[in-house]
């Protein structure tokens, strides 16, 4: 029974552990992304936003990382918020991690938006890994929903 519930234990902490690294790794590839080409993230994330280039780089300029720039305009897009309010929020609890940001803004920890945070599985430029951009919950799978 010990050996059962060490196990349970142990698997409950590594995927917990997985899920932080997995938007830790996204953002951090696309910090590196950024600091190689700024113009051309700038670009990218200026056509997948639908925001202008110039409010783009003034957003990079008031945040700490250029990947905390595309998360702002991230969250603003799935809570249909403008960018400078997400920043506010993003300034009022840096250091908190951006679960707390996205719960603030209202994204509900049980939702699509939330699953696809804290797993990474963001888009830029629309794709990841060369699969075409479609958001979470957006899958053309064939679940139980809507319109299938």
């Amino acid at each position: 029974m010990k050996r059962i519930v060490m196990a349970v234990l142990a698997l409950f902490l590594f995927s917990s552990v997985a899920c932080a690294a997995g938007l830790d790794d996204f953002l951090k590839n696309l910090n590196i992304q950024a600091r190689a080409d700024m113009n051309g993230f700038s670009a990218k994330v200026s056509a997948q936003f639908g925001v202008p280039t110039v409010q783009v780089r003034a957003i990079i300029d008031t945040v700490k990382e250029p990947a905390d720039a595309f998360m702002c305009l991230q969250l603003g897009q799935w809570t249909q918020k403008p960018p400078e309010q997400v920043v506010k929020v993003y300034n009022a609890n840096q250091g908190k991690g951006w679960g707390v940001i996205a719960k603030s803004m209202g994204i509900k920890p049980g939702s699509a938006e939330f699953h696809a945070l804290k797993r990474g599985d963001l888009k830029f430029g629309g794709s990841a890994a060369g699969e075409p951009a479609e958001g979470p919950g957006k899958s053309k799978g064939k679940g139980k929903g809507h319109n299938k």
